[in-house]
């Protein structure tokens, strides 16, 4: 079992950062990749972005690329997303979300992943 724990969302104007922070604990010794998704009323969930946990490869949406930042910190089991010059499109719930199946590419489908987090709010003002 992992659990995973996001935090720092809010309310931010156009323009302006975030930094999300994934909290893992529990089976965290077998993490492969870590991934950031997003969910916006009446939309599916999308892919932002991605990382291996043991080399440090990210992966990320045209949408964001440029513009966030996945990074981790292996010794505090945390992941975070830094975005920057948010706009409103960005609004969304994000989750984060652990994979333990062995790869070298940064998985961006949904399907890779076992365990998800509970969600935290980012609302962009125009």
């Amino acid at each position: 079992q992992v659990q995973l724990v996001e935090s720092g969302g809010g309310l931010v104007q156009a323009g302006g950062s975030l930094r999300l922070s994934c909290a893992a604990s529990g089976r965290t010794f077998s993490t492969y990749a870590i991934g950031w998704f997003r969910q916006a009323p009446g939309k599916e969930r999308e892919f932002v972005a991605s990382i291996i946990w043991s080399g440090g490869s990210t992966l990320y949406a045209d949408s964001v690329k440029g513009r966030f930042t996945i990074s981790r910190d292996n010794a505090k089991n945390t992941v975070y997303l830094r975005m920057n010059i948010l706009k409103p499109e960005d609004a969304a719930v994000y989750y984060c979300a652990w994979g333990g199946t062995p790869t070298w590419r940064p998985p961006r489908t949904t399907d890779f992943y076992d365990y998800w987090g509970q969600g935290t709010q980012v609302t962009v003002s125009s």
